[in-house]
C-alpha cells in the first residue's frame, strides 16, 4: 500500500505526541488495570486469615435477613446477602457502616453476620483489606490524587488520555500500512537495538489492536459517563423512569414486609433459567425506591458488570422491574452498551480469559515504555545527522527519559512494596488501609527522585532491579510465613493465593532479565544515547571543557581547542 509521504509525516506527528503525552499514565492504567483481572486473589494474599462462617440454607436465608435488618437499623440503607460463598465472600450477610460512593474509604468498617447453631445473629465489624480497591484505584486514576466534583480528579485526565490514546491508535496504523505485509510479525535483531525495540512496539501494537481500540473507547466512556448519562437522560428518556412500582404493593417502610429472600431467589432463577445467582443487593428498603440487584454470572454471555449481569426486583412484592442488564432479554440500547463493558472488564470466558486480559495488560504497559523510548532514540538519531562528533542530548530529552524510567517503573515497585506491606506491616499496623496507600505514594515517589537524580541510563536499571527483587520477596515472604508462624505473618493455601506467588516470581524473573539487559546497554551502549551511562560523563567532561579560557596555541601542557565539526558538535545545546 502506498502512502504519500507528506501524509505519512503528519500522522508520525500526531502519533508520537499524543503517544508521549498520554504514554506515562497509560502505563500506569494498564499495568493497574491487568491486576484487577485478580483483584479477589490479590485481596486474600494480603489478608489474614479468618474463621470460615458456615454456609446457610434458602430458609437460614430469610432468618438471617430478617434479623439483620431487626438488629441493625444501618443495614437497611444497604446490605449483600451473598448468595455464592467463595474466599472474598466468607460471610452470608455483609454491610458497610459508613458513607458509599466512589472514593476509596481507608477508614471504611464492614460488618459481617451470619447464624449460630442456635439460630440467633452473630454479627462482628471488621476492616476489610482494600488492596484490590486501591489498585483498582490506580488503575481509573493513573494515581493522581484530589477531586472534581463528586468524582477523582485524576479519571478525568485518564479519559483525555483515553482520546489521545484513541488517536495514537489511528495513527500508528496508518504508519504501519505501507510496510505492514512485509514487517508483520519481524522481530528483527542485531547491532540495531532501535530496530528491534520498533518490531517489538509495532507486533504487539497490531496484534492486540481490537483490544487497545475497546480500551480506549471505553475509558472516555467511564470517565465521562455522568455527562454522557445526563444527557441521555435528557435526549432519550426524558421523565420518563427506569421502573415504577406496581400500584398496591406493600411497603414500602415496614421492613417485616419484605418478601423472603429465598422467593425473590426463585423469581431471579425463573426469569434467567441457566445462569448462577450470585448475591442480591438490597438498596434503600424503607425509602421511597426500595430495590433489590441480583447478580447473576454465566461464562458463556458477554455481562455488564465486572463479573455478572444483573436482574432489578422490587423487595416486597418479588416483581421483576427491568431485565436490560440481563444478556437474554436485554433490550436493543443494553445489548449495545454491555458488550463494551464486558470487553473492558473481561467479564466472559472465565478464568482462562482473565488471565488473557492479563497477558495483554501487561503487554499494554509494554507499548507505552517502548513508546517513549523509540522517541528518545529517534531524537539521538535526529541529531547525529551532519554531525562528525557525538551531539550531547537536550535537556528536555533526558528529562523525559528520566520521567518515563521513574514514573513507569515506580508504579510496578509501590504496588508490591504496599502488597508486602499488608504482610510485613500488619501487626503495627493501626489502619492497614492507611498503610497500603502511604506504602505505595512512598516507594513511588522515591523511584521518580531517584531517577531524575540518577538519570535514565543508571535508574533505569536500577529501579528494574529493584522490582525484581521486590516481586521476588513475594513469594519469599509467602514462604517465611509457613516455615516460620513466630513472624505472625500467614500464607493462604488457596490456589488463588499460591497463583499471586507464582505470577510475582515469573515476573520478577523477567524483570531481572530486563534489568540484566539495562545495565549492558548503559556500559556498553552508544556514547550519545540517553540509555547510556557514558553520555552522562560526557556531558560532565564537556561542561568542564567549555569554560575553560583561550590559550596560546602550542601552549605547554594544553590540548589545541578542538576546531571544525568537533567543536560545533560539542557545542550543541
Amino acid at each position: 500500500m502506498k502512502i504519500r509521504s507528506d501524509i505519512l509525516r503528519v500522522y508520525q506527528a500526531l502519533h508520537t505526541w499524543t503517544g508521549i503525552c498520554a504514554g506515562i499514565l497509560l502505563f500506569i492504567g494498564f499495568f493497574g488495570g491487568a491486576l484487577t483481572m485478580f483483584k479477589q486473589p490479590l485481596e486474600r494474599w494480603a489478608s489474614a486469615p479468618s474463621a470460615p462462617l458456615a454456609a446457610l440454607a434458602p430458609q437460614q436465608m430469610d432468618r438471617v435477613v430478617a434479623q439483620v435488618l431487626a438488629q441493625h437499623p444501618a443495614a437497611r440503607q444497604e446490605f449483600t446477602l451473598h448468595v455464592q460463598r467463595n474466599e472474598a465472600n466468607p460471610a452470608p450477610v455483609t454491610w458497610s457502616a459508613g458513607e458509599g460512593g466512589r472514593e476509596l474509604q481507608l477508614d471504611a468498617m464492614r460488618w459481617q453476620a451470619t447464624l449460630g447453631a442456635d439460630g440467633a445473629l452473630q454479627a462482628q465489624e471488621l476492616r476489610p483489606s482494600l488492596f484490590g480497591e486501591m489498585v483498582d484505584m490506580l488503575h481509573r486514576t493513573g494515581g493522581i490524587p484530589g477531586h472534581l466534583g463528586d468524582e477523582y480528579l485524576g479519571v478525568y485526565v485518564m479519559g483525555v488520555a483515553g482520546v489521545l490514546y484513541f488517536l495514537a491508535l489511528v495513527s500508528g496504523v496508518v504508519l504501519l500500512l505501507p510496510t505492514l505485509v512485509k514487517d508483520f510479525f519481524a522481530l528483527r535483531q542485531g547491532r540495531n537495538r532501535k530496530r528491534f525495540w520498533l518490531d517489538a512496539h509495532n507486533v504487539i501494537g497490531i496484534a492486540s489492536l481490537p483490544f487497545h481500540i475497546v480500551i480506549s473507547l471505553t475509558v472516555i466512556v467511564f470517565a465521562f459517563h455522568d455527562q454522557f448519562y445526563d444527557g441521555l437522560q435528557q435526549m432519550v428518556y426524558g421523565e420518563r423512569k427506569m421502573w415504577v412500582r406496581p400500584a398496591g404493593a406493600p411497603g414500602p417502610g415496614d421492613v417485616s414486609q419484605l418478601m423472603p429472600a429465598s422467593a425473590l431467589l426463585q423469581r431471579v432463577q425463573q426469569e434467567a433459567p441457566g445462569f448462577a445467582v450470585t448475591e442480591l443487593l438490597y438498596m434503600d428498603v424503607e425509602g421511597k425506591r426500595p430495590l433489590v440487584r441480583a447478580g447473576v454470572a454465566h461464562d458463556a454471555y458477554a455481562v455488564r458488570g465486572a463479573q455478572s449481569g444483573y436482574v432489578l426486583l422490587d423487595p416486597y412484592s418479588g416483581q421483576v422491574l427491568n431485565t436490560s442488564m440481563l444478556p437474554t432479554k436485554s433490550d436493543t440500547w443494553s445489548s449495545i452498551v454491555a458488550p463494551f463493558f464486558s470487553l473492558h472488564f473481561g467479564s466472559y470466558g472465565g478464568d482462562w480469559m482473565r488471565w488473557v486480559y492479563f497477558v495483554f495488560g501487561l503487554a499494554g504497559a509494554f507499548l507505552f515504555y517502548s513508546g517513549n523510548l523509540l522517541w528518545v532514540e529517534k531524537r539521538r538519531k535526529n541529531q547525529l545527522r551532519g554531525q562528525d562528533a557525538l551531539p550531547p542530548q537536550p535537556r528536555r530529552t533526558l528529562l523525559l527519559a528520566a520521567a518515563t524510567v521513574g514514573v513507569c517503573l515506580g508504579s510496578v515497585a509501590g504496588v508490591a512494596g504496599a502488597l508486602l506491606a499488608a504482610k510485613w506491616l500488619h501487626a503495627g499496623a493501626a489502619n492497614l488501609n492507611a498503610t497500603l496507600m502511604a506504602a505505595y505514594y512512598s516507594v513511588f515517589l522515591a523511584c521518580v527522585a531517584w531517577a531524575f537524580w540518577r538519570g535514565a541510563a543508571r535508574a533505569g536499571a536500577e529501579l528494574l532491579a529493584l522490582c525484581a527483587l521486590l516481586g521476588l520477596a513475594i513469594p519469599l515472604t509467602s514462604l517465611l510465613a509457613l516455615g516460620f508462624p513466630a513472624l505472625g505473618m500467614w500464607a493462604h493455601g488457596s490456589l488463588g493465593a499460591v497463583a499471586v506467588d507464582l505470577a510475582a516470581l515469573v515476573l520478577a524473573l523477567l524483570l531481572a532479565w530486563g534489568a540484566r539487559l539495562a545495565h549492558r546497554r548503559a556500559r556498553s551502549g552508544p556514547g550519545d544515547s540517553v540509555w547510556s551511562a557514558a553520555a552522562a560523563s560526557g556531558a560532565a567532561a564537556r561542561a568542564a571543557v567549555a569554560p575553560a579560557p583561550p590559550v596560546a596555541a602550542g601552549a605547554p601542557g594544553v590540548a589545541p581547542a578542538p576546531t571544525g565539526a568537533a567543536a560545533a558538535g560539542d557545542g550543541q545545546a
